[in-house]
C-alpha cells in the first residue's frame, strides 16, 4: 500500500491510504476483491437478450451510492450561460421524451487480462450491456440556456463524492459544447421502463451513447459552462491511455470495436470450462462499437476464420446480434470471435497494454470440449 497526500474541495489537507499504483504479475489483491465484490459484471450468456435485464448489466461506483430525495433534488445549468436555470425531475419528465437502446461498456473491460495487472476494478470480460434509456434531450435545455460562445467545455458533475489518487473530490466529467449537442446524448431518468435504481443513478443521469461509460455521469447535480479544459481528477488523471505513472496519456473516449461469443454448451463450476455435444452448434453473440457501425463479424474455429450472419441493430447505439453453425467434432477446440467496423477498425490478437487498464477489445477465446 502506498500513502498519497492530496487536497479536498475546500483545501484542507488529506491522507489516505490507496492501492498499489504500479501492475502486478501477482494474484488478485484484498482491494480489487473488495472492489470486484461492490461491482458486476454481465454474465457472458446474457449475450442472448438483445436487451439486457436491468440486474444482469454491468455495474461500476466509483465511490458510494448517494441517498437523493427526488423531491428536494435539483439539477443547476449555469456558468457561462446567459439563462442559468434549475430543473426538478418533475420538469424533465414533463419535457421531449426520448428512449434509445444504447449498449454501454467499461472503459477498463477486460483489465485483468492485461500482463502486468493494472490495479483496479478487476474485470473480466463482461462489463458491458445494453439497456432502453428514456429522457429528455440535453441539447434543447442548453440551447434555453444560451451558452457563452466563450463557453469552451460542460463540466457535469454527480453527488457522488470521495478519494482517488489522494483527492477528494465529487465525480465529475465534461464535454465539448458540439459532444453535448448531439442529438442523441440524454438526462436519462429511467431505464428498461422503470425509474432508476440507485445504483444506476436516480433519479437522473447523463448518458452519452458511443463513449464509455466513466462519461454518462450519474446523480447527476450539475452543468456548468467554461472557458478552458477541465482539470479535474476524473478527466486528467483517472480515464487516460497511459504507459506509466509520469504519462499523461490520452483521453480515453469513445467505445473500440468488440465482439463477444455466449459460451456455448454447460459450464463446469469453477472453471467455467464449457462442454457441449458432437453435431451442429449455433454460436451466438453480440458486437459493437462507439465508432461507425459494425460490418462484419467472423468466428475462429482452431485456427480459421469464417463469416457469421449478422442480425439488424436494436437502434444506432445498440449492439448487433449474430450467429454462426459451428459443426462440433470430439475433442478440444478453441473459439474466437473479432468484430470490423465501419471505420475498418479491427479487434487486435493481443492486448494493447496501457498503465490504467484502459480499452483493451482484444479478441475473446473460449477452450471448448466436444464429447461424442
Amino acid at each position: 500500500m502506498s500513502v498519497n497526500t492530496g487536497r479536498t474541495a475546500e483545501g484542507a489537507a488529506v491522507t489516505t491510504a490507496t492501492a498499489p499504483a504500479t501492475p502486478t504479475t501477482g494474484p488478485i489483491t484484498r482491494e480489487e476483491l473488495q472492489l470486484a465484490s461492490r461491482n458486476h459484471a454481465m454474465p457472458l450468456e446474457m449475450l442472448r437478450w438483445p436487451i439486457t435485464p436491468l440486474g444482469m448489466h454491468y455495474l461500476l461506483v466509483h465511490f458510494d451510492v448517494p441517498q437523493i430525495d427526488p423531491v428536494s433534488w435539483r439539477l443547476n445549468i449555469g456558468g457561462l450561460v446567459d439563462h442559468p436555470h434549475e430543473y426538478t425531475l418533475h420538469d424533465l419528465q414533463h419535457r421531449e421524451r426520448r428512449t434509445q437502446a444504447v449498449t454501454m461498456e467499461c472503459a477498463g473491460n477486460g483489465r485483468s487480462r492485461l500482463d502486468p495487472r493494472p490495479v483496479s476494478q478487476p474485470w473480466d470480460q463482461g462489463g458491458v450491456g445494453t439497456a432502453e434509456w428514456t429522457g429528455t434531450p440535453l441539447a434543447p435545455l442548453l440551447i434555453d440556456a444560451e451558452v457563452s460562445p466563450d463557453a469552451v467545455e460542460l463540466v457535469f458533475t454527480g453527488a457522488d463524492r470521495g478519494i482517488q489518487g489522494g483527492v477528494e473530490h465529487q465525480y465529475a466529467r465534461s464535454l465539448t459544447l458540439a459532444e453535448a449537442m448531439s442529438d442523441d446524448v440524454l438526462l436519462a431518468y429511467e431505464v428498461n421502463g422503470q425509474a432508476l435504481p440507485p445504483q444506476h443513478g436516480y433519479p437522473v443521469r447523463l448518458l452519452v451513447p458511443g463513449w464509455y461509460g466513466m462519461t454518462s455521469v450519474k446523480w447527476l447535480q450539475s452543468i456548468e459552462a467554461i472557458d478552458h479544459s477541465f482539470d479535474g481528477f476524473q478527466q486528467l488523471h483517472s480515464y487516460r491511455y497511459s504507459q506509466d505513472a509520469d504519462d499523461p496519456g490520452e483521453p480515453v473516449q469513445r467505445v473500440k470495436v468488440r465482439a463477444l461469443m455466449a459460451p456455448p454448451g454447460v459450464p463446469d463450476f469453477f472453471t467455467r470450462n464449457r462442454t457441449v455435444d458432437a453435431g451442429p452448434v449455433q454460436l451466438s453473440g453480440r458486437a459493437w462499437s462507439g465508432n461507425g457501425t459494425v460490418d462484419s463479424v467472423e468466428v475462429c474455429v482452431d485456427g480459421v476464420w469464417e463469416q457469421a450472419q449478422l442480425q439488424a441493430p436494436a437502434s444506432r447505439h445498440a449492439w448487433r446480434g449474430w450467429t454462426f453453425t459451428w459443426i462440433a467434432t470430439p475433442g478440444s477446440h478453441e473459439l474466437a470471435c473479432r468484430a470490423t467496423d465501419s471505420t475498418g477498425q479491427t479487434q487486435p490478437e493481443a492486448p494493447d497494454w496501457n498503465y490504467h487498464g484502459m480499452g483493451n477489445n482484444d479478441i475473446q477465446r473460449l477452450t471448448v470440449t466436444v464429447r461424442e
